[in-house]
């Protein structure tokens, strides 16, 4: 399973966010740095069709977003910087499940699955309660966990530990290094890449390095205190 992404442009407003860009995104574990505005979120929504270019195409197996949104949301899920943009239900129980409205399963399957993944997660105890009242680090995974029910193949993170303290930070990064599907991470978290096998760096709407986290780590500190594109090789990838 392979994410294409074939000379992909987006603007807000006349204000280009996304220029040229093409990758093909195949690698278990890939990390995506940049400073804001540098265009990573705008790209992430691109995986699963929440943005869509205004040229260029993003493919998922050759299907491609304009076309098969709804297909690829099926396999390619999205976890949000902030919780609350992804928590729609009163109870923990009830988010998780709402995702599974539409999947064909019984009442008894249902159930048996969001137990699951609330018992995987942490979040067992908290089955009943009032979504909202749960701590911030609860309600990331809470949010992560009502994805990860409906069993996608991939799983697209903008920033999931932006809100999180040190302890809840390294729970969820944890458990997304612990997950089988394949992860797209972006972060602010530069240690967190340790060991990934792949990491795009992004400046003013394009890739400028593509490849190792160390190296990619150090082309993006460079480019941070320069201001501008370091010289680095972009590692070869495509």
């Amino acid at each position: 399973m392979t994410l294409r992404l074939e000379r992909v442009s987006h603007a807000y407003d006349g204000r280009p966010v996304l220029r040229d860009v093409s990758a093909e995104l195949a690698e278990h574990r890939i990390g995506v740095i940049g400073a804001n505005g540098s265009g990573k979120s705008t790209l992430a929504r691109t995986l699963n069709g929440l943005v869509l270019p205004d040229s260029g195409r993003v493919l998922l197996d050759g299907l491609d977003t304009r076309r098969h949104a709804r297909r690829i949301r099926r396999r390619v899920g999205f976890v949000f910087s902030d919780a609350s943009a992804q928590i729609v239900m009163p109870t923990v129980a009830e988010d998780v499940a709402v995702g599974l409205r539409r999947s064909g399963l019984r009442r008894a399957e249902i159930d048996a699955r969001v137990d699951a993944v609330l018992h995987r997660h942490g979040l067992s105890e908290h089955r009943d309660h009032p979504a909202h009242l749960l701590s911030g680090g609860q309600r990331q995974m809470l949010a992560l966990a009502s994805v990860l029910v409906t069993e996608p193949e991939v799983l697209v993170c903008d920033e999931p530990t932006t809100l999180l303290d040190l302890r809840n930070t390294a729970v969820i990064e944890r458990t997304l290094r612990e997950l089988p599907q394949q992860v797209v991470l972006l972060t602010h978290h530069l240690d967190t890449l340790s060991g990934f096998d792949r990491v795009l760096v992004m400046d003013e709407g394009r890739v400028v390095f593509d490849g190792a986290p160390e190296a990619a780590v150090t082309h993006y500190t460079a480019l941070m205190s320069t201001g501008s594109e370091s010289p680095a090789p972009r590692g070869g990838r495509p």
